[in-house]
C-alpha cells in the first residue's frame, strides 16, 4: 500500500509543479502580466515592475520614442559617466530635520508641479508631458542614482535628451539642488501636503 501512495503523491506533486511552470509560462513570476493589455483585462498589472519590462524590451528598435528619451541620460550614464563638471561630487549636507524640510520645500516649489508632492509622476503638470515625468519615488532607490547623477539631472535639466524636464543651473543653487536631493533620499517625508 505504501508504494502506490507514493506513486500518487509523486504525481499529484508532479502535476502541481507543471501547473505552476504553465502558469509562470503564461503570466510570468507572482502572476504579474506580461502585457499591458494583459494587465488591464486581469487587473494583475504591476506598474512598478511589470513582466512586459524585460531586458529585450531595451533594444532601440523595439521602444517607442517616450522610452528612448527617457533612456538616454541612463545610457550617457552607463557608457560615458557624467560630463567632467559633475563627476565625483557627493552631497556635502548632513541630513538634519532643519535642511530636509528646506529640501522639501524647494521640491514642492519647483519639482512636484510634475513629478507630484511624493516623487510619483502625478503632477498637476505631469498629463501635459511627453515623456512623462520620471517616477523619482521609484529612481532614487536604484543604485544607479549616485549623487553626481543626480545633481547632473537637476542642474542640465532633460533638453540635451530631448525631454521637458527644464534646468535648474541658473535658478538654483548647488546647495539647493543637494537639498532636493537629500529630501528624496529620506522617501519625500512630509510629502503628501503642501506647506
Amino acid at each position: 500500500m505504501k508504494p502506490r501512495m507514493a506513486h500518487w503523491t509523486k504525481a499529484i506533486f508532479g502535476a502541481l509543479v507543471l501547473l505552476a511552470v504553465i502558469g509562470v509560462a503564461r503570466f510570468g513570476v507572482g502572476a504579474v502580466a506580461q502585457t499591458p493589455e494583459q494587465g488591464l483585462q486581469s487587473g494583475i498589472w504591476d506598474r512598478w515592475n511589470p513582466g512586459w519590462m524585460e531586458r529585450h524590451m531595451w533594444d532601440p528598435n523595439r521602444m517607442g520614442p517616450g522610452m528612448q528619451q527617457r533612456m538616454a541620460r541612463h545610457w550617457r550614464f552607463m557608457h560615458q559617466g557624467t560630463p567632467p563638471s559633475y563627476r565625483g561630487a557627493r552631497n556635502p549636507l548632513a541630513g538634519d530635520a532643519k535642511t530636509i524640510a528646506e529640501g522639501r520645500d524647494l521640491y514642492v516649489k519647483n519639482c512636484s508641479r510634475c513629478h507630484g508632492l511624493k516623487g510619483t509622476g502625478d503632477g498637476n503638470a505631469a498629463n501635459s508631458l511627453n515623456p512623462s515625468p520620471a517616477l523619482l519615488a521609484y529612481m532614487i532607490q536604484m543604485p544607479m542614482l549616485i549623487d553626481e547623477y543626480m545633481l547632473w539631472s537637476i542642474a542640465e535639466g532633460g533638453k540635451a535628451f530631448g525631454t521637458p524636464m527644464p534646468a535648474f543651473e541658473k535658478t538654483l543653487a548647488r546647495d539647493q539642488i543637494w537639498k532636493i536631493v537629500l529630501f528624496m533620499r529620506q522617501g519625500f517625508p512630509g510629502g503628501a501636503t503642501p506647506r
